[in-house]
C-alpha cells in the first residue's frame, strides 16, 4: 500500500482539496486527513485571469503565458501538502507520492471526428520540488489523445468506493461542481460516466453578477423565486443535450444570456432547476438508480436537492450517508489515480470517457 495525498481544485476556483489515503490503486486501505483550503481574493484573481486568457485563446495560436497563475499553484498547493502532513503527523519523506490534479482553465470536448484539447495548468516538477514527493500530474490528456473526452475522471474511484461499501447496483453517483457529471454503476457492465450540463457553474455566476455574493448559500435565493418557463427553454436547447454520451464541456461553454432580466431570485430559481432537469434527463436516459448519491459543493445547497428528488424520482442522498467524505472525494480519487498510474493501471475506459481503449493517464515528476 501506498501513502498518497490527492489535490483537487475546481473550475468554481473556490480553493484546494486535500486528502491523504492509503491504497494500491485498487483497494482503499485507510482514509487519512484531508482539508479544503480556500483561495484568497488575490489568487482568485490571479486564477481567474488565467482562465479569461485561455477563453480567449482558444487552443488557436501560440499559448499564453500562465507563469503568474502557476506560481500560485505551486505555493497553495505545496502548503495544501504540508497542512495535510501536520495533520497526520507524517513527514515528506513518509508519502509515496503526491496526485495533482491542476487547474482546469480551457477544455474543448472532441467533435466531429477530431480529437479534443484540454489544459489543467500547474506545474508538476516545481510541486515535486517543493514537497520533496513525486508528484503524478497531467491526467487527461493521454485520455484526450485516444479519443477520449478526458473527463469526468473519477469514475473509476467512485466504482472501488462503492464496491469496498457494498452498496447494492444499479448506483448513480452524482457529482455537484462547477459542471454536474453523473456516475453510473450497474451489477454487470462497466461504468458509464459523462457531464450532464451546468450544476453550480452557473449559479454561482449569476450570484456574483446580481447580488455580489460567490454563490446561492443554502439556496435561499433560488428558495425565494419562481421558475422562467422561456428562459428554461432556451437552457434546455443547447446543442450539448442533442449528443450521446459519452460527452463532457467545459465550464463556460454555457453562458447567462438566457437569465438576462429576471430578477435575482427568479434567475437563480431557473438555474437551479436546470441543473435538477438535466440530471434527470441524463438518468432517464440510464435507467432507475436504487440510489442517487450526491457529491461536489451541490449537495450542500437544499434547494438544489429538493429539486433533484421532484425531477429525478429518487431521493438525493449526500454521500456522507454511505460514510464517504463529500468535500474530499475528488481529492481521493486523485491520489487513488496516482497509485493507478504509477502501477500502469486504467484511469478511464471506453465506457467512462469514449476512449478507443482503457487508458492509464498521466506523468510523474520526481524531485530532484
Amino acid at each position: 500500500m501506498k501513502r498518497i495525498i490527492g489535490l483537487m481544485s475546481g473550475t468554481s476556483l473556490d480553493g484546494i482539496d486535500a486528502a491523504l489515503i492509503e491504497t494500491d490503486g485498487e483497494r482503499i486501505a485507510r482514509f487519512g486527513p484531508g482539508e479544503t483550503q480556500s483561495y484568497s481574493d488575490s489568487d482568485r484573481a490571479t486564477l481567474q485571469d488565467a482562465v479569461d486568457r485561455a477563453l480567449a485563446w482558444g487552443f488557436d495560436g501560440d499559448r499564453p503565458c500562465f507563469d503568474a497563475a502557476e506560481r500560485v499553484l505551486t505555493l497553495r498547493h505545496s502548503l495544501a501538502v504540508q497542512r495535510v502532513l501536520d495533520a497526520a503527523g507524517l513527514a515528506a519523506s513518509d508519502i509515496d507520492l503526491v496526485g495533482f490534479h491542476g487547474q482546469t482553465v480551457l477544455h474543448k470536448a472532441p467533435s466531429g471526428g477530431h480529437v479534443g484539447e484540454t489544459l489543467q495548468i500547474g506545474d508538476g516538477p516545481a510541486l515535486a520540488a517543493a514537497t520533496g514527493i513525486a508528484v503524478v500530474h497531467d491526467f487527461r490528456s493521454a485520455d484526450m489523445e485516444k479519443g477520449g473526452q478526458g473527463a469526468p475522471l473519477a469514475t473509476l474511484y467512485h466504482d472501488a468506493l462503492a464496491r469496498q461499501s457494498d452498496i447494492d447496483r444499479p448506483l448513480a453517483v452524482l457529482n455537484l461542481g462547477g459542471v454536474a457529471n453523473v456516475t453510473w454503476l450497474s451489477a454487470t457492465a462497466d461504468p458509464v460516466a459523462f457531464d450532464t450540463g451546468p450544476a453550480n457553474g452557473l449559479i454561482d455566476a449569476w450570484c456574483t453578477r446580481e447580488v455580489g455574493e460567490a454563490f446561492d448559500r443554502d439556496g435561499q435565493l433560488a428558495a425565494r423565486g419562481q421558475v422562467a418557463p422561456a428562459a428554461l427553454d432556451q437552457l434546455l436547447a443547447h446543442s450539448f443535450f442533442a449528443l450521446v454520451p459519452p460527452k463532457s464541456l467545459d465550464r463556460w461553454d454555457f453562458t447567462l444570456d438566457p437569465v438576462a432580466g429576471l430578477s435575482p431570485e427568479d434567475g437563480a430559481a431557473t438555474l437551479t432547476a436546470f441543473t435538477a432537469r438535466t440530471v434527470a434527463d441524463a438518468l432517464a436516459a440510464l435507467g432507475q438508480p436504487l440510489r442517487l448519491l450526491v457529491t461536489g459543493g451541490g449537495r450542500h445547497n437544499p434547494t438544489l436537492m429538493r429539486a433533484l428528488g421532484e425531477a429525478c424520482g429518487v431521493t438525493p442522498e449526500p454521500v456522507e450517508s454511505v460514510g464517504w467524505r463529500g468535500d474530499l472525494l475528488e481529492a481521493e480519487a486523485f491520489a487513488w489515480l496516482a497509485a493507478r498510474v504509477e502501477a500502469g493501471l486504467p484511469t478511464s475506459l471506453p465506457s467512462t470517457t469514449g476512449a478507443s481503449a482503457p487508458v492509464s493517464g498521466g506523468r510523474i515528476s520526481r524531485p530532484d
